[in-house]
């Protein structure tokens, strides 16, 4: 009887993981934490809405002894209040523990709880998993709860063979300096991190296909372009609706989920926001990118440390991101937002500002010249982001490889031209792809003209860096080219939307 509620128990456990779409290599990482013979001391930062908390609980399930969740700008009282709710939970009581005054005393009541559990016969000999969710949250001024907890885990949790501490935080940079790259006491006591990121394409059509959502893959890069990979973002979606349908009611109607989602997003994430905010301004007015140079003179804030940790604090989270031109050193950094959401955000969403656009409103717009500049430019930021599926569909995947996009700007009272590569992918076999990106609801004619213009790109980008380099013309459209002498003549590759899923 106790080796069928095993296999019964087991088949529960892998049920709901089963209920995890994609994220491979982060379950991997959680499966071998329950199988070492030391204890385990995790950190899971990423985005919010990004799906940690899901992650974490539902792979771990029954592991979990112990799970509290931060709340956000709140006093040490309550939270200290909300730890004492969260043992009351895991210790099946009906009425909470004492109100600790101070983390130290709250993690010495978690230390003896643990403790009790080690000691009871009847439970389960496995990893028991601490869950503490978003921690940045706990760590309140002057709580002293981050030296609470290096104390926990230096005093007690490093020696508990049977331990695994998970902790997880939205506010990525604050997670990547006081606890991946800690200088103080819980200095490389990690022994593994998880860097949760928005789905891929093809983990979004198996999310969406999942939930009953069955749509076509152009109309799922229409959603991604406005969603991105968020599984918060991409829940909302329901089936029986096209994107565009999806979108309306998402974005624009009366009670839309997404309309009021940025204020709330960069409140959560960032303490002091304002600085962040004039940073995606400025970056939103100029989408081919910025240097940090200019980009600090056009928001107003002073170069310096203040300015690092902003610029880190958006690229970590993944609003941003940057990128060395091909040719330059890392101080010729470009910036450019990343964030499919944001991009949206800035183009259709602000505009309106309190309006309430009515029904119908999106899909109104689908004929827009305004709608296919928008997607155009989002579709080469979901490109770049799928490097490695582009990389692999030109039989390059394990080749090592630079990538971005690249510009020249001709010098002023000149009659040279200038130019923007859309992607360039600088490969160590002495050969470099020149991607050009192209969204459009049919195949995509190269005319007379257009193959002018690209046959003067690469002589002009020839000329401008020197390379020696082998140079391919990649073209990445929706549904392909159209076969006639001008594709035939200039084109080296050709990839569609299916060679990024």
């Amino acid at each position: 009887m106790a080796i069928y509620y095993k296999l019964i128990k087991a088949k529960i456990q892998l049920m709901a993981k089963d209920k995890i779409i994609g994220r491979l290599r982060e379950t991997e990482l959680l499966e071998k934490a329950l199988h070492t013979a030391e204890p385990e001391f995790i950190a899971v930062y990423g985005r919010r809405r990004i799906g940690k908390t899901f992650l974490v609980r539902e792979y771990y399930e029954d592991s979990i002894c112990f799970e509290m969740v931060g709340v956000h700008q709140t006093s040490l009282k309550i939270q200290l209040q909300n730890f004492a709710q969260s043992l009351k939970i895991a210790m099946g009581l009906g009425i909470p523990p004492e109100t600790p005054d101070t983390w130290f005393k709250a993690f010495s009541h978690l230390t003896y709880f643990i403790e009790s559990l080690n000691k009871s016969k009847g439970k389960n000999k496995g990893k028991k998993v601490i869950f503490i969710d978003e921690l940045p949250w706990l760590n309140t001024p002057k709580s002293n709860f981050l030296a609470a907890l290096e104390h926990f885990w230096n005093s007690f949790g490093s020696k508990q063979n049977n331990l695994i501490l998970v902790v997880s935080g939205s506010a990525a940079s604050w997670m990547i300096q006081k606890i991946v790259n800690s200088n103080g006491g819980l200095h490389n006591r990690l022994t593994r991190q998880i860097r949760l990121m928005p789905f891929t394409l093809s983990e979004t059509e198996s999310f969406l296909n999942s939930r009953g959502v069955h749509l076509t893959r152009y109309q799922i890069i229409s959603l991604y372009t406005t969603m991105g990979g968020v599984p918060f973002y991409l829940k909302q979606a329901e089936p029986g609706l096209s994107s565009a349908q999806i979108i309306d009611q998402v974005c624009f109607s009366k009670d839309g989920i997404l309309r009021s989602e940025f204020d709330r997003l960069f409140s959560s994430l960032f303490d002091h926001n304002d600085q962040h905010i004039k940073i995606i301004t400025a970056l939103k007015q100029h989408r081919s990118g910025m240097s940090r140079n200019l980009l600090l003179t056009e928001a107003k804030i002073p170069s310096g440390g203040t300015a690092t940790q902003i610029l880190d604090d958006l690229e970590e989270s993944g609003f941003i991101a940057s990128w060395i031109p091909f040719g330059k050193k890392s101080n010729d950094a470009i910036y450019r937002i990343t964030d499919e959401f944001t991009l949206f955000y800035f183009d259709w969403i602000q505009p309106l500002g309190k309006n309430n656009p009515g029904k119908g409103y999106w899909l109104s717009r689908q004929s827009d010249p305004q709608r296919y500049a928008w997607a155009g430019y989002a579709f080469e930021g979901i490109c770049m982001k799928h490097l490695q599926q582009i990389k692999n569909a030109l039989g390059i995947g394990m080749v090592e490889t630079f990538y971005g996009p690249w510009y020249y700007s001709a010098p002023k009272n000149t009659t040279e031209t200038g130019v923007q590569i859309d992607l360039l992918i600088d490969r160590k076999d002495s050969t470099i792809n020149i991607c050009e990106i192209k969204f459009s609801e049919n195949d995509f004619t190269i005319d007379s003209e257009y193959a002018k213009k690209l046959r003067q790109k690469i002589e002009i980008f020839k000329n401008i860096t020197k390379t020696r380099k082998n140079i391919f013309l990649t073209m990445i459209t929706t549904f392909g080219i159209v076969n006639n002498s001008y594709s035939n003549d200039i084109v080296s590759n050709s990839l569609t939307i299916d060679s990024l899923f």
